[in-house]
């Protein structure tokens, strides 16, 4: 459910605490532009890690590339991003703001669904162990009357969208009375299609040079290095190949803090597969990817499937994994079956044969495509939200103190171990600093001298560091130090020799690996 509060304080403490700036804020900022700070960029490197091991490390059958933004402009042609990638936008008279006119009618729909939600909670309340939720779903009459109207949104706004009907979809808009979040008046323009695609020159002189975008998406790089990838890797189908790189859209409507941004990154895998075969690996990938994220403990009821109400241009079928982000349910991942669109329309506008020769059906063909898609900006939301925490704490006297937490999957924190000198005297900070000096070849890890040990607790806290170490005047007696872990608070005295290896075992990603299932 949307809780517009809770996003403020997640953009408010993801600057506080060096996870997001605005980009070029001392120039007043660029719009639905962010650059990462010291521990968002290791947050994000440590997601790019386990979605890059999840696939090239531990599948023997998908390797990894990382190809050029500047493609040839034909490719964009060939793809359909020149003539078809595009939104439908529609601008309130009165706000002067614009919004994307399908979003507008999904935000309508979903309301409708929260309130068939809240139907069933009330019902759950009255009725307790007794309450049938199935039943109470079929008979209801509110609950029919606003799951008709559902559909019939569904229905005409699906009906809209594959015949590029934009009088009806702003038709939809009026006859549903959807009004502008700002104004909250019903005074809408027109909808009309806006291509997303940023086009620059390439060449020395401006006049002479060729006109070139940057690519809206990273699928493309993969495709028409297909056969170089097959040949040389001498990969047999099924076969995949991986790609993290960086995206670029004129999004007009751009908000939502990193949700949706003009300069983002995305992390897909492209899996070639025999013809005839796609239902099946549109199921496998499915199921493995919901798999992968549900392994970072997030919250199993935070996830949903969304089929798409209307398929681009070159799938034959498309899922979202969608992700209860502070904005509500929103996309975080694609799982589309891209058929032999893209291989096929490259084979022709290229004119190089982009043809599989099978040994067991002893016959060349173009492959099919199942794709994964997830931006790592999403992820990096995702995973930002769901760990953040304000927690009340009773303290031995009674009283109750709140700290801000960020229960991140220690496997991606970007703080592994904080080491922390109870003072600054007494040999105690040259006896933490050993234990960093130990530690820091293999995990990221901060020393702190400054401040009560309470506070730096805190701090580390407000980053998400697992595990804090503490040296104190014991420490140079017995060779042990307290560890304190991050979500308990709990404190335990352990010998030195034994730190590596308790924050090994407890950041080590084969423990997010083991649980991904269906491998």
């Amino acid at each position: 459910m949307a809780n517009p509060e809770m996003l403020k304080k997640i953009i408010a403490h993801a600057k506080e605490y060096g996870f997001i700036f605005q980009s070029s804020e001392i120039y007043d900022g660029l719009s639905a532009v962010y650059d990462y700070g010291q521990n968002g960029v290791e947050l994000k490197n440590n997601i790019k890690k386990y979605w890059w091991d999840s696939m090239v490390k531990l599948n023997e059958n998908i390797v990894g590339i990382d190809t050029a933004i500047f493609m040839h402009p034909k490719i964009w042609t060939a793809s359909g991003h020149v003539g078809a990638f595009s939104d439908p936008l529609i601008d309130n008279k009165d706000s002067k703001k614009r919004y994307r006119a399908d979003v507008l009618i999904e935000d309508h729909r979903e309301k409708i669904q929260l309130k068939i939600n809240k139907d069933v909670d009330k019902a759950q309340k009255r009725f307790g162990d007794e309450f049938d939720k199935e039943e109470f779903l079929k008979t209801n009459k509110r609950v029919l009357d606003r799951q008709a109207k559902i559909d019939s949104i569904t229905e005409r706004f699906q009906n809209a969208l594959n015949n590029d009907d934009l009088d009806d979809l702003k038709q939809l808009i009026v006859d549903e009375g959807i009004i502008c979040p700002v104004s909250g008046s019903k005074n809408w323009t027109d909808v009309r299609q806006f291509n997303l695609m940023f086009d620059t020159k390439l060449g020395s002189v401006s006049e002479d040079a060729d006109k070139i975008y940057l690519r809206p998406e990273t699928a493309q790089g993969i495709f028409v290095n297909y056969l170089n990838v097959q040949k040389t890797g001498r990969m047999k189908l099924p076969f995949g190949i991986a790609q993290i790189g960086k995206a670029f859209r004129n999004e007009i409507v751009a908000r939502q803090f990193i949700f949706r941004m003009r300069e983002f990154e995305q992390m897909e895998m492209q899996f070639f597969i025999r013809p005839g075969e796609q239902e099946k690996w549109f199921e496998h990938w499915k199921n493995l990817r919901i798999s992968w994220h549900k392994a970072l403990n997030l919250g199993s009821e935070g996830y949903r499937f969304h089929d798409h109400d209307k398929l681009a241009h070159y799938a034959t079928a498309a899922t979202d994994i969608e992700f209860d982000f502070p904005m509500g349910f929103k996309e975080l991942e694609g799982i589309h079956s891209r058929g032999d669109f893209d291989l096929s329309q490259h084979q022709e506008f290229s004119g190089k044969k982009l043809q599989y020769f099978d040994p067991e059906l002893n016959k060349s063909y173009v492959p099919f495509v199942i794709e994964t898609s997830i931006g790592l900006d999403r992820m990096f939301l995702a995973i930002l939200s769901s760990s953040f925490k304000d927690e009340k704490i009773e303290k031995a006297d009674g009283k109750t103190e709140s700290r801000i937490v960020l229960k991140i999957h220690p496997a991606l924190a970007p703080v592994k171990a904080a080491v922390l000198p109870l003072v600054k005297k007494d040999g105690l900070p040259e006896k933490a600093r050993e234990i960093l000096k130990e530690l820091q070849y293999e995990f990221n890890c901060q020393y702190e001298e400054k401040d009560s040990i309470g506070k730096r607790y805190r701090r580390h806290d407000a980053i998400g560091t697992p595990f804090c170490i503490t040296v104190d005047h014991q420490s140079l007696e017995d060779n042990t130090v307290t560890i304190r872990d991050r979500d308990t608070m709990q404190q335990e005295r352990i010998n030195i020799n034994e730190v590596k290896n308790i924050i090994s075992e407890k950041t080590n990603m084969k423990n997010l690996f083991e649980k991904i299932e269906n491998r």
